[in-house]
């Protein structure tokens, strides 16, 4: 009998489709804006939904504690029948906080861009804004949503994408009461920066 570890036995074989299979959907799911269908993920992990679903299942109960592991400050909630990762909602004050002491305190010429559009077009989807600003706009909504100036309002009921509107706090920083008290510029938006070079106060942004 050798000792070279080159012919050792292999150790006993463990299926490790189910972990696998939840790692991957852990990865997509921490960067996605929207939430995913089962069929969505299946697709962009490349495993059939039946197992994605039993994955999906055990992440909830993974974050919810279930498992014998700690509930996490995080859950893996389905909205407009898709999957994403929240905020316990036990926490929402205490993250809302410490996001808005990391905010600056003037808006960027594209956040204001962003919030026109919003304001304007509301409700409207993340890629419905990039389309008409024809740029990526995750990191700028979610910017305006950490404000406290844009807010989630629904799902789009045909592709459950999250629907975004204004808050009261843009009417108090415009000096205003109602948002048809917004000037009038095209339905289109063809021309956002005649509304976006101004700051809330007044001054150039």
């Amino acid at each position: 009998m050798t000792d070279d570890p080159s012919h050792a036995h292999p150790a006993a074989h463990v299926d490790p489709e189910p972990y696998a299979v939840a790692r991957k959907l852990e990865a997509i799911l921490l960067v996605v804006e929207e939430p995913q269908s089962l069929v969505a993920l299946a697709t962009a992990v490349g495993e059939p939904v039946p197992a994605v679903r039993q994955a999906i299942e055990g992440l909830v109960a993974d974050y919810d504690g279930e498992t014998g592991g700690p509930r996490r400050g995080f859950e893996l909630r389905e909205v407009g029948g898709g999957w994403r990762l929240y905020v316990r909602e036990d926490f929402d004050d205490l993250v809302g906080e410490f996001v808005n002491t990391q905010a600056p305190s003037r808006l960027s010429q594209a956040a204001l861009e962003t919030l026109a559009v919003i304001a304007y077009k509301q409700p409207v989807s993340r890629g419905q804004v990039a389309s008409i600003r024809a740029v990526n706009v995750d990191s700028v909504v979610r910017t305006l949503v950490a404000r406290g100036l844009v807010t989630e309002v629904g799902n789009d009921p045909e592709t459950g994408a999250i629907l975004y509107g204004t808050t009261d706090a843009l009417l108090v920083n415009l000096g205003i009461n109602a948002l048809d008290e917004l000037p009038h510029i095209s339905p289109l938006l063809d021309d956002v920066d005649t509304v976006s070079g101004v700051g809330f106060d007044g001054e150039r942004a």
